[in-house]
């Protein structure tokens, strides 16, 4: 019995119903009160509410998002000491997203060219930013 068959994949969460995380990219991470804050340029597909037609030399719909993980109160990056997130998060790298997961109720896996984060917070929300 391993967590890895628990775990639950961004695409069965209804919060990012009509996105696609693995085109997606992590500008930057910040903490705003007890919320882990993570700047994205966000991945649309043509079935999401906010997708737009890509102007031809865009080729797809790229929005600017905000993935906010309310009540953080653990980070935790690929096998290092957990800690507060205001402390860990100045470290994490920006890049490409492989994976967002639910690995236990409340704790969730993000992976990609930053490595492997863990996150201990509330269910998380997307926010599209104006345009």
């Amino acid at each position: 019995m391993t967590d890895h068959n628990a775990t639950v994949s961004w695409r069965d969460l209804r919060e990012f119903a009509g996105v696609d995380l693995a085109k997606s990219f992590i500008l930057s991470w910040h903490v705003e009160a007890e919320t882990l804050v993570i700047d994205i340029d966000l991945y649309l597909e043509p079935e999401h509410p906010f997708y737009e037609t890509p102007r031809p030399a865009e080729k797809v719909c790229i929005r600017a998002a905000y993935i906010e993980f309310p009540y953080c109160d653990i980070l935790q990056q690929d096998g290092e000491e957990a800690g507060k997130p205001v402390d860990i998060v100045e470290d994490l790298e920006h890049g490409a997203i492989a994976e967002l997961a639910v690995v236990d109720e409340g704790r969730y896996a993000l992976s990609g060219d930053f490595g492997t984060v863990f996150v201990s917070a509330d269910r998380p929300v997307l926010r599209l930013t104006g345009s």
